[in-house]
């Protein structure tokens, strides 16, 4: 735990010499997409009915969805630049390598450095979902660990991939054919069930869906409605994290050792 603390102290110093240029990309955009989307354009999706939505304001039903999607986007971005820097172009994970840390705790700070930016963000959405009044229940509070959540379900097995690679050219792959597809059809903008048929199986397999259904039933107070579904949510989104940190932890230690 002593070597996985340093390297999350490594990664705080350098949040707090860069993190002006993130406020608005990790707070202020997606509060602002949210205000557009739930207040400007909900107001047309309101006067249209509610029926689709189950009786929900747009806002309502969009808030908790954004909140894992958010996250989401943000873990992708921290498990792609970030970690192909430290092995290739600043080579920091080798300079830490050549001290007393080993690759697991290389591996296992930068995940744990992320989860606690991933809560960060989340954290703040959160608390304008209160504000705006999109909340229902008072779980919104563990809507934040269950963002996390989603959000590690996409940092690790990104991170083993991005340490595998020696260029960023695959990175826009990710981004264009997975992160903006997941982000537009898993349900954050509307339920799946309006999908054509062939394509819903699809979206149930997407990670991203199983944040969104298991936030949106705490933010709105829903979750005891399914409990089978929530749990399965959650056992699906634990063993993602638990199988692709392994990876990870096994990728980057190829990379320090094979240089």
């Amino acid at each position: 735990m002593a070597g996985l603390s340093r390297v999350v102290e490594h990664r705080a110093v350098q949040y707090r010499r860069t993190f002006r240029s993130s406020v608005f990309t990790s707070f202020l955009s997606p509060v602002l997409f949210l205000t557009a989307m739930g207040l400007g354009l909900g107001g047309y999706v309101d006067a249209s009915g509610d029926a689709v939505l189950g009786g929900l304001s747009y806002l309502e039903f969009l808030a908790p969805g954004l909140l894992a999607a958010t996250v989401m986007q943000s873990a992708a971005f921290e498990a792609t630049f970030p970690i192909i820097g430290g092995l290739n172009w600043q080579r920091t994970f080798h300079a830490m390598y050549a001290t007393p840390l080993s690759p697991s705790d290389i591996a296992l700070g930068n995940l744990v450095w992320m989860a606690i930016r991933m809560a960060m963000i989340a954290s703040v959405f959160s608390a304008v979902i209160i504000v705006l009044g999109a909340a229902h229940s008072p779980l919104v509070v563990l809507g934040i660990p269950v963002a996390v959540l989603t959000g590690m379900a996409f940092a690790a097995p990104i991170t083993a991939f991005s340490a595998t690679q020696r260029t960023p050219n695959r990175f826009n792959v990710i981004f264009r054919f997975g992160i903006t597809p997941l982000f537009l059809f898993s349900g954050t903008f509307f339920p799946i069930e309006s999908l054509p048929d062939v394509l819903q199986p699809i979206a149930w397999l997407s990670p991203l869906w199983h944040g969104v259904d298991l936030t949106r039933g705490l933010v709105l107070g829903t979750v005891g409605q399914q409990p089978a579904q929530m749990v399965a949510h959650v056992v699906v989104l634990v063993a993602i994290v638990v199988v692709s940190t392994w990876a990870t932890v096994r990728m980057i230690e190829r990379r320090l050792i094979r240089g």
